[in-house]
């Protein structure tokens, strides 16, 4: 048995501790809640140099999902981590994965799916991957997280799949043990063994195809070497438990029971909540009930005959589901059971109950609920916790303050046109471009706002301020919709919203493509005179890091020419995920995944320039906006307004402040954000119907500083300054100076 010591973590911090043990090649990673500590804790490694793991952050979840095939199919060891709708956006990749029989391994953090938006743990986004062909190991512990991670490698080596390695969003994910780990990465190293490749993709001598073609008689053989695959697994998996107790100590088993040999009752449980019931097993047991539990350590392959020997003795068993699949009337884990029961002959009934679901706490007592229903109840399955209808166990969900009396609450005014369209703003079309009569600041007040105080952003925060300046440029009617981000959470939490306007949310992916069919459907029923005509302005409000995986969508709504605006908050990282790198951080920038350390000096690439990736698609009107400067801040909205509502698409991007990440004080905000404009880090200008015209020139002005002043204002970047990082901030000013320099060259000469 090797050295080992104590560590006080998390189920996250102990899957990178791990990860970093193993000696991976390559992770590809996209930040999502609760799983994103993983990519956290490696890069905070990296920056002191304790790991040399290739960290790719993709635009998604999509793109991580290949990058990692990508790496695997070179022959790296390759990692990712993720949780429920980043698992469903990469879903497609998975099966291309282990139909090719590429080893690797992905942490599955369990988290409800959406929608409604809800970030907390069930088990509904790894039910998706049971016809994946990825071995699944569950653990319930934190322990497990980090013995299942070694584990898991060695299991997807030897059967040539990719492994995946589940466990319950936040409640292991982040709740703290003591557990233990090697003391010294080689035991790792040395239990896991040299990577090994029957076909190296890299050998140029002897090329490969991967992924070919195939009709029928070839695809069902692919298959068919898969099924052979899992029933390897079935065979290896136990075989690497004895192994793994060998070298550690800790004995493990396809399935975990505790009190269940001679149990009359037995509940079936995953995760978590395999740990709290067993208080609630010993204290039944002190009362002469003869109750006990069971556990899963593997989903796939499916445990079977563990399971069936497990459940002989037992009278009635219940199975409790985090999740469920609706219209079968229970959740995947109960129709599993039910099969191989029934497969094995065994005539116990089955009973089950879907419970927890949108990480709703689960105690000692639910448990004892649970065993007393199953003994005493007459119904076949239900949802636990929510409120009783009759006497046949069909249930309703409760009801939530004033919808009790079935009434809908309106908590604002509608903001009609009557009450937005005061005559404040004129537009008018010289053919070559747009004019803007009136908007000053003091005109503007009078327009009511759509957003309404009552909001949840931290002080200081710049997207209820950038939104509100948008919409004192916009007299219309508008439609909001909002992707994924801080500015969606914090002000719509349920059952209230902050919105005066119509609103819907969408995911990260897809918010322009949802807006887009939005729009046309909208303007088709005009048309039939099915809702009055009328120019209705429809913004999407993207920020947090939603351009960079939403930008295909963003992209294809442009080139398409839907009449809306695409309006970016730029708050420099993946915010409301604990701020995370995004495209747009400035390079240098500290993050949650840019650490700072000897090794590393913080974001390693250039911000991304995604008013002149929106330029090249030649939609009408691409402008840049700052609080520092309203004025122009307010005509640039109206005018997006305008061609939105008869051209095409528009794009607008403000620079956004954020204290909490950017470490700088809320009250200072408007001149963080104008020594960002001033250094031209993010300059002012338009382009419109192709041409481009500098709004503001800090050189002119003689205002022009260097960017050094700008990063010097804030936390995260503040770093830079010192003489080591030099090398970084010259680099980081020739390239904004090449930029602002190319913007002049083009507001000069129209015709570029």
């Amino acid at each position: 048995m090797k050295k080992q010591t104590m560590e006080y973590a998390g189920g996250n911090e102990m899957a990178a501790l791990a990860i970093k043990q193993i000696g991976y090649d390559l992770m590809g990673y996209y930040p999502i809640t609760p799983s994103t500590q993983i990519a956290e804790s490696l890069d905070a490694m990296k920056a002191k140099g304790e790991t040399d793991l290739i960290m790719v952050a993709a635009e998604g979840e999509h793109s991580a999902a290949g990058i990692c095939y990508g790496a695997a199919v070179a022959g790296g060891r390759v990692i990712n981590a993720t949780s429920a709708n980043g698992l469903m956006y990469a879903l497609e990749q998975f099966p291309v994965q282990s139909g090719t029989r590429y080893p690797m391994v992905m942490n599955v953090v369990c988290r409800t799916i959406s929608g409604p938006l809800s970030i907390k743990g069930d088990h509904s986004d790894i039910m998706f991957m049971l016809n994946a062909g990825w071995p699944i190991l569950f653990a319930h512990s934190v322990q497990e997280v980090y013995d299942f991670n070694i584990i898991a490698l060695k299991l997807a080596e030897r059967v040539s799949l990719p492994v995946v390695v589940a466990y319950d969003g936040f409640f292991t994910s982040h709740q703290k043990k003591r557990c233990l780990r090697f003391e010294e990465d080689a035991a790792v190293k040395e239990f896991i063994g040299p990577k090994k490749e029957a076909y190296p993709f890299l050998d140029l001598e002897h090329p490969i195809t991967v992924g070919s073609y195939m009709n029928e008689p070839d695809l069902i053989e692919n298959r068919h070497e898969i099924h052979l695959a899992m029933k390897e697994a079935v065979r290896e998996l136990p075989a690497l438990f004895e192994e793994y107790e060998a070298w550690s100590g800790r004995d493990y088993e396809v399935i975990e029971g505790y009190s269940h040999e001679d149990a009359e009752t037995i509940l079936v449980v995953l995760g978590s909540s395999f740990e709290t019931a067993q208080t609630a097993v010993d204290e039944l047991r002190e009362k002469g009930k003869k109750v006990g539990l069971l556990t899963l350590h593997a989903l796939r392959p499916f445990p079977t005959k563990e399971l069936v020997k497990a459940c002989s003795k037992a009278k009635t068993i219940v199975v409790a589901d985090r999740q469920d699949s609706y219209g079968a009337v229970g959740g995947n884990l109960s129709m599993e059971v039910r099969a191989a029961l029934q497969k094995a002959g065994s005539c116990v009934p089955v009973k089950n109950l879907v419970y927890g679901l949108g990480g709703k706490d689960f105690f000692a007592e639910d448990a004892k609920r649970m065993f007393a229903w199953a003994e005493n109840g007459t119904a076949k399955s239900a949802y636990y916790g929510v409120e009783k209808n009759g006497n046949k166990g069909e249930q309703k969900a409760g009801d939530r303050g004033a919808e009790k009396a079935g009434k809908d609450v309106q908590y604002f005014a509608p903001l009609t046109a009557e009450k937005t369209r005061l005559g404040i703003i004129r537009a008018e079309d010289g053919g070559n471009g747009i004019t803007i009569q009136g908007g000053s600041l003091n005109e503007t007040i009078a327009i009511p706002k759509r957003l309404a105080p009552g909001h949840g952003a931290c002080p200081g925060c710049g997207i209820p301020v950038n939104i509100n300046l948008l919409m004192r440029g916009i007299e219309d009617p508008v439609v909001f919709l909002f992707q994924t981000g801080c500015g969606m959470i914090v002000t719509t939490g349920y059952p209230k919203t902050s919105f005066k306007v119509p609103y819907v949310h969408n995911l990260f992916q897809n918010g322009a493509a949802t807006l887009s069919g939005i729009t046309e459907i909208c303007y088709r029923k005009q048309q039939k005179g099915e809702i009055p005509p009328g120019d209705i302005v429809f913004v999407m409000v993207t920020g947090d890091g939603g351009m960079d995986i939403g930008m295909g969508s963003a992209l294809g709504t442009a080139l398409r020419g839907h009449r809306l605006i695409i309006f970016e908050y730029d708050n420099g990282g993946y915010m409301n995920t604990g701020y995370q790198l995004s495209y747009s951080t400035p390079m240098g920038a500290k993050s949650s995944t840019s650490h700072v350390g000897k090794a590393q000096y913080g974001k390693n690439f250039f911000h991304k320039d995604m008013p002149q990736i929106m330029a090249a698609t030649g939609i009408p009107y691409v402008a840049t906006v700052a609080e520092s400067n309203p004025t122009d801040f307010i005509r640039k909205a109206a005018k997006a307004a305008w061609y939105a509502k008869n051209k095409g698409t528009a794009y607008v991007k403000a620079i956004s402040a954020c204290p909490l990440n950017w470490n700088d004080k809320p009250a200072t905000e408007r001149r963080v954000i104008e020594a960002a404009v001033d250094c031209c880090y993010f300059p002012l200008y338009e382009v419109e119907l192709g041409i481009t015209t500098l709004n503001y020139d800090p050189e002119k002005m003689k205002k022009k500083k260097p960017v050094t002043d700008w990063l010097s204002m804030m936390g995260r970047t503040k770093h830079l300054v010192k003489e080591e990082y030099q090398d970084v901030v010259i680099e980081m000013q020739k390239e904004i100076d090449r930029r602002f320099k190319i913007l002049k060259i083009k507001s000069e000469n129209p015709e570029l």
